[in-house]
Order: structure tokens, then sequence, then C-alpha cells
């Protein structure tokens, strides 16, 4: 491991260290002002180590501090499993790399894919949570582009005229394009359980509340919802 991440792991167990997203690093302080001295920068790949070791939690001012020893588990809002909040590179609908919130910690899909039932069963199969986690990636990348983030009904549809606007290096709007697809693939009685769970990385428990389901209904739901997913991509 790089001395960069040793040394952050020294300076984050004092008081007062944090790190916070700058310019496409992270910056690592002692103290509670933003204006303060940043005392070393971090690349993601150093970032995602020390979110492993010894592991980071929000900061309510924004920002992470390193995770109390003893606590097991990232720290994530309430009804979201595995979320620490980070910044990914990404390429725009114009070509350019760059950087873009996201989930650096374990998604809902990939949380599930660990639980088993009573039997000892894995809650999903290896080709649901795959699908799954490919349509989880397809959003992270059409977030790319601002236009797509907050609807995906208006994304263009399998067919319709606006498809052939879209140039094939448009890598954002073509994503957009294949979650909708995606999406629309699994039909209207599925898409709301796989659109709370890989596009807005709701908790089972949180879909099934938000969908007004009866409290297991949502896993037989989710589990038809990635079977009709799986199916849509080839995978299985």
């Amino acid at each position: 491991m790089s001395r960069a991440v040793e040394r952050a792991r020294d300076l984050l167990v004092r008081s007062g260290a944090w790190l916070s997203a700058e310019h496409g690093v992270y910056a690592l302080r002692l103290g509670a002002d933003r204006r303060g001295r940043v005392s070393l920068t971090l690349a993601e790949p150093e970032f995602r180590a020390l979110i492993d070791r010894p592991g980071l939690r929000r900061r309510p001012q924004g920002g992470w501090v390193a995770r109390p020893s003893g606590c097991e588990g990232p720290s994530a809002p309430p009804g979201r499993p595995g979320v620490i909040d980070g910044q990914r590179t990404l390429i725009d609908a114009e070509g350019r790399m760059i950087r873009h919130a996201a989930n650096l910690g374990e998604s809902p899909i990939a949380w599930l894919a660990r639980r088993r039932d009573a039997a000892g069963r894995p809650w999903l199969t290896p080709a649901e949570a795959a699908a799954g986690e490919r349509l989880r990636t397809e959003v992270e990348q059409a977030r790319a582009c601002p236009s797509l983030t907050m609807r995906w009904d208006a994304l263009p549809r399998a067919g319709a005229g606006s498809a052939a606007r879209i140039e094939p290096g448009d890598r954002a709007l073509s994503a957009g394009r294949r979650v909708e697809e995606a999406l629309t693939a699994v039909g209207p009685r599925l898409r709301p359980m796989l659109t709370r769970i890989c596009v807005h990385g709701d908790s089972l428990k949180l879909a099934e509340t938000g969908l007004g389901l009866r409290r297991r209904q949502g896993k037989t739901l989710l589990k038809q919802a990635l079977q009709a997913l799986a199916d849509h991509y080839g995978i299985g």
C-alpha cells in the first residue's frame, strides 16, 4: 500500500481529522475549518483503500471521518445499505472525462446477493445479481449527462424519432437509452421495484414501504424483475 494511504490512516485517527472531495482529489484536513491547510491529498484508489480500513462515515458538516473502531461495515443513510458517497470518473455527453457523485460502497444488489435464506441458499442467483449490477453501472454512466439525472421516462425510447439524434460516441446518452430499454423490457409491473433498488439505491425494506407492499412481498417481486432483466441482457 502507498505511503499516502498509511499516512492518511495515521492522520485520520486524530481528533478533528476529516476528508473532503475537492477538484478531483480527496483532501485531508486536521481542523474543522474547510479553509484550513490541507495536510494530504489522495487519489480515488487511495480513498477506496480508506473505505476498507479504517472505514469511513459521513460527517454531518460534509465530507468523511474515520469510522470508530469496533463499528462493522460502512456507515450508510437509513434504508441505503452499504452506501459510501464519493466520486468516480465518467465520460460525459461530449466525450470529456468528468468527476461524478457515485456510491463507492456496496450496492443494494451486492448486499442482497450475500444474504441467505433459512435453508442457506443465496437470496439472489448469480445471473440475477449480475443483471442488477449491470443496470446499476449503466445508471451511473447515464448520470454523466445532467439532462438524464431526474426522469428516466424522459430518455429516448426504442424506435422513437429522437433516437436518431444520438451520436455513436455519446456514451452518456447511449447508456441512458439502455437504462430505459432495460426498464421497459421488464414490464410496468416489475419496473417500479427495479427502479427503486437499482436506480435509486433503496434497500429492499424501503422499496417495499415506498411501493406499499407487504413484508417479504418485495423480495419475490425483485427476483422476478431481476430474472426478467437477466433475460433482457442474455445473462444466465
